[in-house]
């Protein structure tokens, strides 16, 4: 699902170039999203084919591409030899590296050299990205940091968004501060630090959204001991159980983007346990003040930058969560967090335009 939102951008500029592209993915979740987000950019959708030699040549011959992307970090040995053997162009877009990959990697340096240099043109994030292959090995001239293609996917999905749904589940009344994809060990922090705030604020609401949300019903019992509670399912379907909560469960996907368009402030889940922190873009695309805890190795650079300039908030308890949420109502607060955020995008847009123009001059004629 996160690889299609990256190429998103890029397939819309790949297909405003005249371009045909034949879209895969290799889970479920990926092919609805595709759907969801780039319909029409792609002339139609398979699912990846095994990566075992006899399967990816008998793809080829079936496809008879003229180039072959990848995105972030899907690579496959047996494909990019294959492509290799027929001269087909082959791009890595949007490639990512967490340190985690870096160490596997060294281990088998001599391997993913081979792999990699299997690669035209390996168009990355960054400058950290850019030096672990470096340190593998590959020709600088083979790589360019031509930055996170997910922004640019981001800013589209902010622009085309439709709010209506989500205010419809925030409601009226007092201030909604938002818990976003929390793990376990999260949601008790983020309850307590609800109750916090409902000292100094009696109408404040919560909405907490677990990570996974088939465990909203493990979540609704603890919530319940911190105020009315319910599931998002029970408020949508008009039950008693679902009327005038304070603390609302979200038990389906796909809510959660647009209700950072619509809260007051929010925290940021898998922060506070180790792992790697949630998706800090999300909530920075709405001028949305947020806070998030130390553990956030998945998103390291942008949490820092956004830190930096006032966009985000480091966190480490419950009371700088409550003290966080407060603040965030006062105006002049919300209105440095928005011209911080404002000012990270506009230095890290762009980088599907970027990879397009990477790649166009590279592509053979038709």
């Amino acid at each position: 699902m996160g690889e299609v939102q990256s190429a998103w951008p890029v397939l819309e500029g790949l297909a405003d170039a005249g371009e045909k592209v034949l879209l895969s993915t290799t889970t479920a979740t990926g092919r609805e999203t595709a759907f969801q987000l780039a319909d029409g950019l792609f002339a139609r959708h398979i699912y990846y084919p095994w990566d075992v030699p006899r399967i990816v040549r008998r793809a080829l011959g079936a496809v008879q591409p003229k180039a072959f992307i990848t995105v972030e970090t899907e690579i496959w040995p047996s494909m990019l030899g294959e492509l290799r053997r027929r001269n087909i162009p082959a791009f890595l877009v949007n490639g990512r590296f967490s340190e985690k990959t870096a160490r596997q990697a060294q281990k088998r340096a001599v391997f993913w050299k081979d792999v990699y240099d299997l690669f035209t043109l390996l168009l990355v994030r960054s400058g950290e990205d850019r030096r672990f292959l470096v340190d593998l090995g590959i020709s600088e001239e083979k790589i360019k940091v031509t930055g996170d293609c997910k922004i640019d996917g981001l800013l589209m999905r902010r622009q085309r968004a439709d709010l209506a749904e989500a205010k419809a589940i925030a409601g009226e009344g007092g201030p909604v501060f938002l818990a976003g994809s929390t793990h376990r060990g999260e949601d008790e922090i983020v309850l307590k630090a609800f109750s916090l705030v409902r000292r100094q604020l009696p109408d404040a609401r919560l909405i907490l959204a677990p990570r996974h949300p088939e465990r909203a019903c493990e979540v609704l019992p603890e919530a319940s001991a911190a105020g009315r509670a319910a599931l998002l399912s029970e408020v949508q379907r008009g039950s008693e159980n679902g009327a005038a909560w304070e603390i609302l469960v979200i038990d389906r996907v796909g809510v959660l983007f647009g209700l950072y368009g619509v809260c007051d402030a929010a925290f940021i889940g898998g922060s506070l346990v180790d792992r790697g922190g949630q998706n800090i873009m999300e909530p920075a695309a709405f001028g949305l003040p947020f806070c998030h805890g130390p553990y956030m190795r998945d998103f390291e650079q942008a949490a820092k930058e956004l830190g930096d300039r006032g966009a985000a908030t480091l966190i480490k308890n419950e009371a700088e969560i409550s003290a966080h949420w407060i603040d965030s109502l006062n105006p002049p607060a919300r209105e440095k967090v928005r011209n911080a955020a404002d000012s990270y995008f506009a230095l890290t847009a762009g980088a599907a335009r970027k990879t397009v123009e990477e790649i166009l001059p590279l592509l053979p004629v038709s």
